[in-house]
């Protein structure tokens, strides 16, 4: 079996991409940035894997500190099989671009765009090496159309930029038996962050065409499914895991 990098994999949807790692058989190395407790939790609710799983702290706005999680992961699991780049800041306060202040655009920017481009730099040369590697990045309904999302400018046109870096890592990676692609979950919060598709059933949602509410393991099993060996024909490519919400369009 293979090994995960999975960052702010110790809660929320990370956390159900962990477990269904964890579940399959892989040494996952996990990253969180401060919270101890949640990140002690899960090494209590996995305490079966104990020997396949590490948590490292890390700031993924940080170049340093990303260069310490991938030195720490190679030196206990060997090189990386699987990057994950679960990890991304958000600002939930609804407000227009010009209310932005430039620290919470930097950090939008840092922590979404410029913080893969360093996990890429550190991680690659390690698939290149094994002929063999699967990167996974986070996005938002319609970000591969380059839309605009209503208060949510800085996040966007990160993410928007995401999606070309993915596209073109997939494109330039492929001669290396390595693929790229981006999920882009629905309006998945709360409890459902964490829950599984079963639990989500039995709580009817008006709202999602479908009728649920979608969770993390929905999107564990997207990811789970990309990173298969089987799945290489699979790059460049984006999938939306909405259950048919139009997510940017809530708000007008």
């Amino acid at each position: 079996m293979g090994h995960a990098l999975i960052t702010a994999g110790t809660k929320g949807l990370g956390k159900k991409v962990t477990e269904a790692f964890l579940e399959k058989g892989h040494n996952v190395t996990v990253s969180y940035r401060s919270d101890v407790k949640k990140a002690e939790e899960l090494l209590t609710a996995f305490s079966s894997y104990k020997n396949n799983v590490q948590l490292i702290q890390a700031d993924v706005t940080i170049p340093e500190d990303l260069e310490s999680l991938v030195q720490q992961a190679v030196a206990k699991f060997g090189g990386i099989d699987y990057l994950i780049n679960n990890a991304g800041p958000f600002i939930f306060d609804r407000k227009k671009l010009m209310d932005y202040t430039q620290q919470e655009w930097d950090d939008m920017i840092r922590g979404n765009l410029d913080s893969f481009f360093h996990l890429l730099k550190l991680t690659i040369p390690h698939m290149r090496n094994n002929r063999f590697g699967r990167v996974i990045t986070y996005g938002f309904q319609g970000a591969h159309t380059a839309a605009g999302w209503l208060y949510r400018s800085a996040f966007a046109a990160a993410k928007v930029g995401l999606v070309s870096l993915t596209k073109t890592i997939a494109y330039e990676e492929a001669e290396y038996g390595i693929t790229s692609n981006m999920v882009c979950p629905g309006n998945i919060v709360g409890e459902m962050k964490e829950a599984s598709i079963n639990e989500s059933r039995l709580i009817p949602n008006k709202e999602t065409p479908i009728g649920r509410s979608g969770t993390g393991a929905d999107i564990a099993r997207t990811v789970l499914f990309l990173c298969e060996d089987d799945s290489d024909m699979i790059t460049g490519s984006v999938f939306e895991i909405t259950g048919g919400l139009d997510v940017i369009h809530r708000y007008r």
